[in-house]
């Protein structure tokens, strides 16, 4: 028997042509097996062994998946799909709820809120560094939430009553934008109002439950019926002036010195600021409606920009401003003991130059809706530098 070559060794058997028919079916037609992949065919001369010719290699074929097994994984896919995607529009529902909740504290109220009592109480502990506890910290936290409250409470009421003139001036704002319901707004106008009070009440004394008191109803008749009187000029700017102005300080620093154990006494500088800001708080109050004479004139209510014209209550703004400026840069030769002139008049000075140059841009600008915009938040910007500086003066 002759022996196999190399070829033969290394390579797998080769099917023989003579058996690449199976037997016929018993329907008489003959059917060729499932074909394999296999290396390439020996080279020529090669012989292969009798039992190597007669080698068939045959697949045995898979079962297919049931009908049943079919619909548990497309159920488990479907699901899947529904986990993956399923928070993603709770996140974004909870995201523009807050943005809508932000929108409605209007933030550039708050921001001067925040910093307002931030800077009188910094300066009532300046005033007596031997009293500082630490312990306090967290009454002035308390204040500080009170204070946001009633703030968010008096905006949050204007906006509930000003809805046909917001979509006309504010459309950003979310009630007038459709993202915040009148519902969902008078449930977040209660609350502020009822938690503010009761820190108020628990933490502060009669005194001050009764000067927040204050300010949350002169904050209610300016906008609620049948009262609503910021349809009168004087009356809305009195109003703007009392809370913003002296409420604002002289109820945060006697709340500040009675946690301290001390009586109220007026300092030099707190009863500069209270002034300076009560004349900042009546600008504001005037100019606040520069960007609204629209819808004012829509709505007729009668403000001083809708009767004396944009461009003279700008003026009328910005002088008034220039005289509180002139007054700050006067009061440290007047008190030499009280002030530090090193701070105060160049200070008072850069913001008064500042003015005159925004005032000036805003006359080359014609008196746009977006110059007088931008002019009114140049005003608050104003307003937050002062209590920024407050402490140091």
């Amino acid at each position: 028997t002759p022996l196999p070559s190399m070829a033969s060794l290394a390579s797998p058997p080769v099917p023989s042509h003579a058996s690449t028919f199976l037997p016929a079916p018993a329907g008489g037609r003959s059917r060729r097996p499932p074909r394999l992949l296999s290396p390439s065919p020996p080279p020529s001369g090669s012989s292969l062994s009798s039992s190597s010719a007669s080698a068939r290699f045959t697949l045995s074929p898979r079962a297919p998946c049931s009908a049943a097994r079919q619909r548990r994984r497309d159920t488990v896919r479907a699901c899947s799909q529904a986990d993956a995607a399923g928070p993603a529009p709770l996140l974004k529902t909870l995201s523009n709820l807050k943005d809508s909740c932000w929108r409605f504290l209007r933030p550039h109220t708050i921001r001067g809120t925040a910093l307002g009592s931030t800077a009188l109480v910094a300066r009532a502990l300046l005033e007596n560094p031997q009293l500082i506890d630490w312990r306090l910290v967290f009454k002035a936290f308390y204040g500080l939430v009170a204070l946001i409250c009633g703030n968010g409470y008096i905006v949050g009421i204007n906006q509930i009553y000003d809805i046909g003139i917001d979509k006309v001036n504010k459309p950003y704002l979310p009630i007038a934008a459709g993202d915040l319901s009148v519902q969902s707004a008078w449930l977040l106008v209660v609350a502020f109002a009822v938690v503010g009070f009761s820190i108020v009440v628990s933490n502060f004394g009669p005194f001050i439950t009764s000067l927040y008191c204050l300010g949350l109803f002169l904050g209610t008749i300016y906008s609620v019926p049948p009262f609503r009187l910021k349809r009168y000029p004087v009356a809305a700017f009195l109003i703007i002036a009392t809370v913003r102005g002296f409420l604002l300080n002289f109820g945060v620093y006697y709340a500040t010195r009675a946690a301290l154990g001390l009586t109220f006494q007026w300092s030099s500088p707190v009863a500069f600021i209270t002034c300076f800001v009560t004349v900042f708080a009546l600008v504001i109050a005037i100019t606040k409606d520069l960007p609204d004479v629209e819808g004012d004139r829509k709505f007729q209510i009668s403000t001083l920009a809708t009767k004396l014209g944009v461009r003279n209550i700008a003026f009328l703004g910005s002088g008034l401003l220039l005289a509180n400026y002139v007054a700050a840069i006067a009061v440290p030769f007047l008190i030499p003991q009280a002030f530090r002139s090193i701070v105060m008049v160049p200070f008072h000075a850069a913001l008064a130059v500042a003015l005159i140059f925004q005032t000036w841009v805003l006359e080359q600008a014609k008196y746009s809706k977006d110059a007088i915009s931008q002019y009114y938040r140049f005003i608050w910007n104003l307003f937050y530098a002062e209590y920024i500086f407050f402490p140091l003066i």
